[in-house]
C-alpha cells in the first residue's frame, strides 16, 4: 500500500445520509474541503451522479429503514451525519422517523462510530411535546433517540434556515415578492431566530471534531430575533421592493395557511403546512454553547439581512447548488422504466414526434436542456398553466418549482412538475412526471445528428410515455390524447424553431442562452468556494 493511501486511511471518515437533500448536498463539499473522507448513502445513488464532487466520495445505495444497508454503510465510519427527515406529514411519518433513528443509532454503536451529528428543529422549552406540531415533535424525538444511544451525539437545533433554495427562504421570498398587500395569519407575530445556511454548515462540519465526552443538544441561530412579519418587511428592503402592507387574520389556521402559501409560492401545501405549524410557537435560542466547541470567526454568525443578500445574489447569478425540492423522490425504486426494446410494466401508451432541424445538435441541445422554468414548455402555454393549476388543486406541486439553474440540468433536479431521471449531455433528456396522475409518465427529448451527418443540421426526437394504473389511467390517456397534436406536436415544432434562432444568435455573436419560449426561469448566494457555503 502506498504512503499516500496510508495517509488517506488516517483521515477521519464521515457518512452523510440525506446527501440528495438540501443540507446534505451542501455539506459534502464542505467536509471534503476540510480534509475528511466522505461516504454518501442514498436511496437513489443516480441522483448524485452529476454532482461536481461525486468522483471524490464513496456512494452506496441504502434506505435508513433497512438495517442491513445502514450497517454496511456505517462500517469503518468515524462520524455519521443523520440528515434524513420526512419532509411531508403523511400518515405514520412519525413512526417511520422513530424507527429509522433507532436503527441508525443501534447500527452506529455496533460499527464503532465515534459520533452521530444530527440537524433537528429548534423547539420552545416551555411548550409540552404534546402541543408541538407533529413536524417539530418528531424532530425532537429523533434527537432524544440519538442522545440516549451508546454513541456520543451532537444534536443541532435550528429554526428557519435562510439560504438560496431552502424551503423557508423560498416561502419568504415568494410571499413578499408576489403580494404587495398580504393577508396573514397570527403566526406572523411569532418571534423567530433565523440562521444563515453558511453558519449551519459551519456548525455541522465543526461538530465532527467535538471531544468524545460531549453528548448534548445545541441551539444554533443567527444574531437577529425577529417576527415573521419583520422578516417579510426586511426582505422587501433588501430586495429593493416597495413597502409591503400586512393585514392579520387570526382565523387562518396552519392548514388554511398552507393552502394559501401553496397558491402563492412554489412550496406545496403538504410541505407548507409543517413549516407554518412550526411557526406557531416562539423559536428562539436558549444558549449559544456551540461556540465553545465551534468558535465563531469574525463576522459570524451571519446577520439576517446579510443572509438574505447572499441568498438573493445566488438566485440572481443562477448559482443555487441545492434546493428544497431536491429531496422529493421521483416515485418508488420499483417503478418500471420506459427502456427499449422490452418493457416489463404492462400497457404503455406512447406519443412520438420527430423533426429535421436546420441547426446543429449542439444548438438543439441548448434549447432542450433549457426547457421549463421561465423558458416554458414551447407549446400552448395556457394548457400547461391549467394542468399546473389542476395539479395544485389536488395537492400536487404544480409548475411553480421552476429550475435550480436556468441553463444546466443534472440527474435528480426538479423541473416544474417533472424530475430529471436521465441526462446524456448533448443527446438525451428524460423527465419523469411528478404531477398527480392515474399512472406513471415520462417525457424524452433527443438531439441527434442528421442522417448522413449533414453539416449544421440535426434531428429532434420526442417521446411521451404513459403507463396507466387501472381503468382510470386508460380513461385519462384517451381523454387527453386529442390534445396531443397541439401540446406535443407544438412543442416539437417550437423547440426546433428555437434551436434555429439559437443558431442565428450564435452566428452574430450574441448570447447563446436557451431561447425563451415566445409563446409565453428561475435564477438561483455564494461567492466562489472558499470552504464555506451560503
Amino acid at each position: 500500500m502506498s504512503g499516500e493511501t496510508h495517509r488517506d486511511m488516517r483521515r477521519p471518515h464521515c457518512l452523510v445520509t440525506g446527501a440528495t437533500g438540501y443540507i446534505g448536498g451542501r455539506l459534502v463539499p464542505e467536509l471534503l474541503a476540510s480534509g475528511y473522507r466522505v461516504r454518501c448513502m442514498a436511496r437513489s445513488p443516480g441522483k448524485l451522479r452529476d454532482q461536481p464532487w461525486a468522483g471524490s466520495v464513496d456512494i452506496v445505495r441504502g434506505d435508513v429503514t433497512d438495517e442491513d444497508a445502514v450497517g454496511a454503510a456505517l462500517e469503518g465510519v468515524d462520524i455519521a451525519y443523520y440528515l434524513v427527515h420526512a419532509l411531508r406529514t403523511g400518515r405514520g411519518f412519525e413512526d417511520t422517523d422513530r424507527e429509522a433513528a433507532r436503527i441508525f443509532a443501534e447500527r452506529a454503536g455496533a460499527a464503532g462510530v465515534r459520533r452521530i451529528v444530527y440537524l433537528g428543529g429548534l423547539t420552545p422549552a416551555d411548550v409540552p411535546a404534546a402541543e408541538l406540531s407533529p413536524h417539530l415533535r418528531s424532530r425532537a424525538e429523533v434527537g432524544e433517540i440519538f442522545l440516549g444511544s451508546q454513541v456520543p451525539a451532537t444534536v443541532l437545533r435550528a429554526a428557519v434556515i435562510i439560504g438560496s433554495g431552502s424551503a423557508s427562504f423560498e416561502m419568504l421570498r415568494y410571499l413578499t415578492e408576489r403580494l404587495p398587500v398580504m393577508v396573514t395569519p397570527s403566526w406572523v407575530s411569532t418571534r423567530i431566530q433565523p440562521i444563515a445556511v453558511r453558519d449551519v454548515l459551519r456548525y455541522l462540519v465543526g461538530s465532527a471534531g467535538m471531544p468524545d465526552e460531549i453528548n448534548r443538544a445545541f441551539d444554533i441561530g443567527g444574531p437577529d430575533v425577529v417576527t415573521y412579519e419583520e422578516m417579510m418587511r426586511r426582505y422587501a428592503v433588501v430586495a429593493a421592493l416597495p413597502r409591503r402592507r400586512i393585514l392579520r387574520v387570526p382565523m387562518l389556521t396552519p392548514r388554511l395557511s398552507s393552502h394559501w402559501i401553496g397558491l402563492v409560492t412554489p412550496v406545496p401545501p403538504s410541505l407548507a403546512r409543517p413549516l407554518a405549524e412550526s411557526l406557531r410557537h416562539e423559536v428562539v435560542c436558549g444558549e449559544h454553547d456551540i461556540a465553545r466547541y465551534v468558535p465563531d470567526p469574525p463576522g459570524a454568525p451571519i446577520g439576517f439581512d446579510e443572509a438574505l443578500a447572499l441568498a438573493l445574489r445566488r438566485v440572481r447569478e443562477a448559482q443555487v447548488t441545492t434546493r428544497w425540492s431536491s429531496a422529493t423522490l421521483p416515485g418508488a425504486p420499483s417503478d418500471p422504466l420506459p427502456t427499449d426494446p422490452d418493457w416489463a410494466g404492462g400497457s404503455l401508451y406512447t406519443d412520438r414526434r420527430a423533426l429535421a432541424v436546420d441547426a446543429s445538435p449542439q444548438a438543439l441541445w441548448r434549447v432542450i436542456e433549457g426547457i421549463g422554468g421561465d423558458n416554458g414548455w414551447y407549446s400552448f402555454p395556457l394548457a400547461w398553466a391549467v394542468r399546473g393549476w389542476l395539479d395544485r388543486l389536488v395537492g400536487g406541486d404544480g409548475l411553480r418549482r421552476g429550475r435550480r439553474d436556468a441553463a444546466r440540468l443534472r440527474v435528480g433536479d426538479s423541473l416544474d412538475f417533472w424530475r430529471v431521471e436521465e441526462i446524456e449531455p448533448g443527446r438525451l433528456l428524460r423527465l419523469r412526471a411528478e404531477m398527480r396522475l392515474p399512472g406513471l409518465a415520462w417525457l424524452e427529448m433527443y438531439a441527434e445528428p442528421a442522417e448522413g451527418a449533414e453539416t449544421g443540421r440535426s434531428r429532434y426526437r420526442q417521446r411521451a410515455l404513459f403507463h396507466p394504473h387501472g381503468l382510470l389511467g386508460h380513461l385519462y390517456w384517451w381523454s387527453v390524447s386529442p390534445f396531443h397534436a397541439v401540446v406535443f406536436g407544438g412543442m416539437a415544432r417550437n423547440i426546433a424553431r428555437a434551436a434555429v434562432r439559437t443558431k442565428a444568435d450564435s452566428t452574430v455573436g450574441t448570447n447563446t442562452e436557451p431561447a425563451r419560449n415566445t409563446e409565453h426561469a428561475e435564477n438561483t448566494e455564494h461567492p466562489k468556494n472558499t470552504g464555506s457555503t451560503g
